[in-house]
C-alpha cells in the first residue's frame, strides 16, 4: 500500500489574484503558509481485474478523475482529511497533490513539486471543471512559507522561517472554523465577471491585495508578525469589498469577539463565505481570543508544515 499526504494552508494574502484571467493580465502574487492539517490518500492494487467502465464510479470524484487521466484502472484508493469539510484551507488541492504524488511514485516518475502542483490543478480545473487559482496546489506540493508570482507562468519563492519565527506564528495565530459552508460558485463567478468587466472597485481591490501579499512576504522574511498582522487586516477590508457574501454574520461575530479580546489582524481564509478565519494577536492575547471565540466558532490546532507532499510505502492490511 502506498500512502501520500499533503498539507493544507493559511492564505495570508493575494488570494483571487492567482485566478485567471487576472494573473495573465495584471500579474498576481500570493503569500501563504502550509500547515499540518493534511489530506492523505492510500492506494492499493485491485484484487480483481476491472474494466475502465467499472473502475472508478463509486469513489471520490478527484480520485476517479485522476485515475481516468492517468489511465490507472488497476488501483483502489481511499482518502482521509485531517480538517473539516469546506474549511477554506485548500483541502481539495491537498487531496489532488497527494493523489498526483502517489500516482507518480507508482509510475516511477520523480516529478518535482511544481509538476505535481500543475498535475493536481489540471485534474481539478480541467477534468472536473472546478474554478479556482493555483496557490493551494503549490502550498500542498512545497510546504513551508511561499511567495508565489503568477503571470503566464508561476515563480515559487520559498520563504525561510527561523525557529523563532515559527514559534511566533504558532503562538500568535488563532485558526477558527465557522462551521459554515464556503462561498458559492455563483459568488466566485460574480467576482470574476466584475473583474472582466473592469469594475473599478474590484480591480483596485485585487491590485491592492497583490501589493499587500508582497509586503507579507517581506514580513515573513523578517519574522515580523506584527507587520504581518497589519497587512492581513488591511487585506480583509479589500477582500470583503469584492462581494457582499464574502463575509457572513457568523464571521462578523467571530471577528468582533476576537478584536475585543485583542486581535490586531483578521481575515477569512480561502474565497470565504464560511470555512475558517484567522486572528492574529500578541502571544499574551492569544489565549483570551481563544476563550472569546469559543462557542461562536471551533478552534483548530495547527502547526507549520515545513515540508510538502510526502509518499511512503506501508504493509497492506
Amino acid at each position: 500500500m502506498l500512502v501520500a499526504s499533503a498539507p493544507t494552508r493559511l492564505d495570508f494574502g493575494g488570494g483571487w489574484t492567482d485566478v485567471p484571467p487576472y494573473p495573465e493580465e495584471r500579474g498576481g502574487f500570493v503569500c501563504n503558509l502550509a500547515i499540518e492539517r493534511r489530506a492523505s490518500v492510500s492506494m492499493t492494487s485491485r484484487r480483481h481485474d476491472a474494466s475502465p467502465a467499472a473502475g472508478t464510479p463509486a469513489i471520490d470524484p478527484l480520485l476517479a478523475a485522476a485515475f481516468q487521466h492517468a489511465r490507472r484502472f488497476d488501483l483502489d484508493g481511499t482518502l482521509h482529511s485531517d480538517f473539516p469539510v469546506g474549511a477554506g484551507l485548500g483541502g481539495s488541492s491537498a487531496v489532488g497533490v497527494a493523489i498526483a504524488a502517489a500516482l507518480a511514485e507508482l509510475a516511477g516518475d520523480a516529478s518535482d513539486p511544481a509538476t505535481l502542483a500543475e498535475r493536481s490543478r489540471h485534474v481539478e480545473a480541467t477534468e472536473l471543471g472546478v474554478a479556482g487559482g493555483r496557490q493551494d496546489h503549490y502550498a500542498a506540493a512545497y510546504g513551508g512559507a511561499l511567495g508565489l508570482t503568477f503571470d503566464a507562468t508561476v515563480a515559487v519563492e520559498r520563504i525561510p522561517l527561523t525557529a523563532s519565527a515559527v514559534n511566533a506564528l504558532e503562538s500568535r495565530l488563532t485558526l477558527i472554523y465557522t462551521g459554515e459552508s464556503r462561498i458559492s460558485a455563483d459568488t466566485i463567478t460574480a467576482v470574476l465577471e466584475a473583474y472582466t468587466q473592469r469594475r473599478a472597485r474590484v480591480v483596485a481591490a485585487l491590485d491592492r491585495m497583490a501589493v499587500l501579499a508582497r509586503g507579507m512576504r517581506a514580513a515573513l522574511h523578517a519574522g515580523d508578525v506584527a507587520t504581518l498582522a497589519s497587512l492581513v487586516d488591511e487585506h480583509w477590508v479589500h477582500q470583503k469589498s469584492l462581494h457582499p457574501r464574502i463575509t457572513t454574520a457568523r464571521i462578523d461575530a467571530i471577528e468582533a469577539a476576537a478584536r475585543k479580546a485583542g486581535a490586531s489582524g483578521f481575515k477569512a481564509l480561502g474565497a470565504s463565505g464560511g470555512g475558517c478565519v484567522l486572528a492574529i494577536s500578541s502571544a499574551a492575547d492569544a489565549p483570551r481570543i481563544r476563550t472569546a471565540v469559543h462557542g461562536v466558532g471551533e478552534l483548530l490546532a495547527w502547526q507549520v508544515a515545513r515540508d510538502g507532499v510526502r509518499v511512503e510505502s506501508r504493509p497492506t492490511p
